[in-house]
């Protein structure tokens, strides 16, 4: 295969990040992000911030500075676990809006530079640098590694002029590398790793670091005295396969060995789209009913939202609610024809409600539209209103 050099753009920090630039003031202390925004929250540069003691809740760590992670907290981690480890850190209710908006200030930025990109999600991204290094070589630049880390240098250069925020790119020849070596040298760092630096680079790290290999496969690799990258690319092929089955291990050997020939893929239709939320503390059905109401019409208004701006309609509606005692529903229902209009994706999504049982509370609830298309006619302005006068959820 000829020689790639495929980058892995990550955002430092950056739900965290994108939070500092409206709290300059908080920079170096451990700062917590997590739990629901408070519907009036006061932005003011002195508004008092409850510290991570202070929380009381089942809401998770939606990410940490790293003066938080190095107190123990980490992204995913009950809010309440992580007040024990770090009680006067200082806690700040997520804004996803605001993280989309410069989510898309930073991919722009990099479009500019570099047209291959492929879209990961909201913080991270993959750019194709093979076209642009290789036109440099055949104009006789001598190292094209070089030129490599030269584009890494202006892509972290437009990032931080468009959004002030930093980030860390691995360059490798492939996705797989390149999502290892951008978490070696965080935060704001450029780690550039060629073929022959796998070994010392890479085998030491542990096998955890491997996009791909999660808790259990780690786990059940240290029974098997496996617990470096470099331990994995030393086993035996035929121990793994006899563990994990024939293609997953044969991924792992390859994997260890920095082999991946995925491309880079830079366009890719979404089959569905869809909002949930989780509550603080669980809703009743009944006594909550006005606030359950008003938080499923506003799902379906971001819903539509989402559909809208993203040029899509769909024409299956589903609806999610998790109970409790943790058991999680879903139904799903089908229009005659698509549409992102809001009002129709709450009628929609009522009849779903209609068919599971409310007979006790509810901790999740959530709305998702499927069977994507693009409509062939232009996209109506729907707005919010015209959800917010449809009967109440649990009438």
């Amino acid at each position: 295969m000829p020689q790639r050099y495929i980058a892995h753009l990550d955002m430092d920090a950056f739900y965290a990040s994108v939070e500092l630039l409206r709290y300059p003031q908080l920079r170096g202390q451990p700062v917590v992000v997590g739990g629901r925004r408070r519907a009036a929250q006061n932005d003011a540069a002195d508004s008092v911030i409850p510290k991570l003691r202070e929380y009381s809740g089942r809401g998770v760590i939606t990410t940490a500075t790293y003066e938080a992670r190095a107190l123990g907290v980490h992204s995913g981690m009950g809010l309440m676990k992580a007040a024990k480890l770090a009680p006067d850190a200082l806690l700040l209710p997520a804004d996803f809006d605001q993280y989309r908006r410069c989510s898309r200030l930073f991919k722009d930025a990099v479009r500019a530079i570099a047209l291959q990109i492929e879209d990961r999600g909201i913080d991270e991204i993959y750019v194709d640098l093979t076209e642009p290094v290789m036109a440099a070589a055949a104009e006789g630049a001598p190292d094209p590694w070089a030129r490599a880390r030269s584009i890494a240098v202006d892509l972290q250069r437009a990032v931080r002029e468009a959004t002030g925020l930093s980030c860390s790119i691995g360059i490798t020849p492939n996705k797989l590398l390149s999502k290892i070596a951008s978490e070696l040298e965080k935060p704001g760092g450029i780690t550039v790793l060629r073929e022959a630096d796998i070994a010392p680079r890479i085998w030491p790290l542990i096998v955890n670091k491997i996009n791909g290999i999660g808790p259990k496969a780690g786990a059940q690799l240290a029974t098997l005295g496996i617990r470096t990258i470099g331990e994995l690319a030393q086993a035996d092929p035929a121990l793994l396969i006899t563990h994990f089955g024939k293609s997953y291990g044969a991924w792992l050997f390859d994997a260890a060995h920095g082999r991946d020939e995925r491309p880079v893929v830079t366009y890719s239709e979404p089959k569905s789209i869809s909002r949930e939320t989780t509550f603080e503390h669980d809703l009743h059905p009944v006594r909550d009913r006005e606030q359950l109401s008003r938080i499923f019409t506003d799902l379906c208004v971001r819903v539509a939202g989402d559909l809208q701006r993203k040029g899509y309609a769909g024409k299956t509606i589903g609806l999610k609610l998790r109970y409790d005692n943790f058991k999680t529903v879903t139904r799903d229902c089908t229009l005659d024809a698509p549409t992102q209009d809001a009002a129709a994706i709450r009628r929609a999504a009522g009849e779903c409600l209609k068919r599971v049982p409310l007979d006790r509370r509810i901790r999740l609830l959530g709305v998702r539209v499927g069977a994507l298309r693009k409509p062939g006619v232009q996209t109506r302005d729907d707005t919010p209103a015209s959800a917010a006068h449809t009967p109440g959820l649990f009438d």
